[in-house]
C-alpha cells in the first residue's frame, strides 16, 4: 500500500466532492429538486470530511464516510430520475 495519505485525501476531497457532487448539485439546483440538492450536499460533505479522516490515519470512518456519500449521491440520483 502506498504511505502517501495526503495525496489520497486531496484526490478524495477534489474530484469526489468538488467535480461529481458539484454538478448533482447543478442538476438538481436546475430541475429545482430541493430533495435531491440536499442529499447532494450532504453527499459532499461527507466526502469532504472523508479527506480528514485519511489525514488523522482513521481508515474505517474513512470507509462509512465515502459510503455513505455514495448512499447519499445514489439518493439523490433516484430523486433526479424519477
Amino acid at each position: 500500500m502506498n504511505e502517501n495519505y495526503d495525496a489520497f485525501a486531496v484526490a478524495i476531497s477534489t474530484i469526489f466532492g468538488a467535480v461529481i457532487i458539484g454538478g448533482l448539485m447543478a442538476a438538481a439546483i436546475a430541475f429545482g429538486e430541493r430533495d435531491a440538492f440536499f442529499f447532494a450536499l450532504g453527499a459532499a460533505t461527507a466526502a469532504w470530511i472523508a479527506g480528514y479522516a485519511i489525514f488523522f490515519d482513521r481508515p474505517r470512518t474513512f470507509m462509512v464516510l465515502v459510503a455513505l456519500a455514495m448512499l447519499m449521491s445514489i439518493g439523490a440520483t433516484i430523486i433526479l430520475a424519477f
